[in-house]
C-alpha cells in the first residue's frame, strides 16, 4: 500500500493497474505448463521499435532443474505458421515452430523421449543450447491455442505494416 493511503481509500488507476484488470493487450501466444512445474510460454513484449512489421517476444522455459529465456521477433508469417502447426497438432502429428528461420525454434513432440508430450526449444543459431521440457498439457490446449494466436493476431497485426 503507498504511503498515506489507506485501505478503501480511491485513488487514480494506473494503466498497468488497468492491465492486471484485463484492460491489456493480449501477451501470452503460447502457455504450456503441467502440475510438476515445468512450463513453455511464448509472451509478446509489444512492437518491435525497430521494424514496423515486427512483435517483440520472448520463449520464456521454467522447470524446476533449469529455467531462462530468449529474444524473439514475431511477424505475420511467423504467427501464420504456428497456426500451421497447431493444425498438424491437432491431426496427431509432432510439429516444430520457427524451425528454419534465424533464431529459436520449437519443437512440440506429442510422443517424446520420455513417453509423454513435450516441447523442444532450441537456439542454434545463438547459444547453441536446446532444453527439452517434458509435459502434458490440459486436453483442450490445442483449442486454447487457436484462440490465444487469434487473440494475438486480431489484436497485433493491424498495428504492423509490411
Amino acid at each position: 500500500m503507498k504511503a498515506g493511503l489507506r485501505s478503501g481509500e480511491d485513488r487514480p488507476v494506473l494503466a498497468d493497474e488497468r492491465a492486471a484488470m484485463g484492460d491489456s493487450p493480449p501477451r501470452e501466444l503460447i502457455s504450456l505448463a503441467d502440475d510438476e512445474g515445468n512450463s513453455v510460454t511464448v509472451n509478446v513484449l509489444g512492437r518491435s521499435p525497430g521494424w514496423t512489421a515486427g512483435l517483440d517476444a520472448e520463449i520464456v522455459v521454467k522447470t524446476p532443474f533449469v529455467s531462462g529465456r530468449i529474444d524473439l521477433t514475431l511477424y505475420v508469417a511467423k504467427l501464420e505458421s504456428w497456426a500451421d502447426a497447431l493444425d498438424r497438432l491437432d491431426a496427431g502429428e509432432d510439429a516444430a515452430w520457427m524451425e528454419m528461420s534465424s533464431g529459436p525454434s520449437v519443437l512440440i513432440q506429442l510422443t517424446g523421449e520420455r513417453d509423454c508430450p513435450e516441447v523442444v526449444v532450441e537456439d542454434e543459431s545463438g547459444s547453441m543450447v536446446t532444453v527439452r521440457v517434458p509435459l502434458v498439457p490440459p486436453d483442450n490446449w490445442i483449442a486454447d491455442h487457436r484462440h490465444r494466436l487469434r487473440h494475438v493476431m486480431d489484436h497485433w497485426v493491424p498495428m504492423l505494416s509490411e
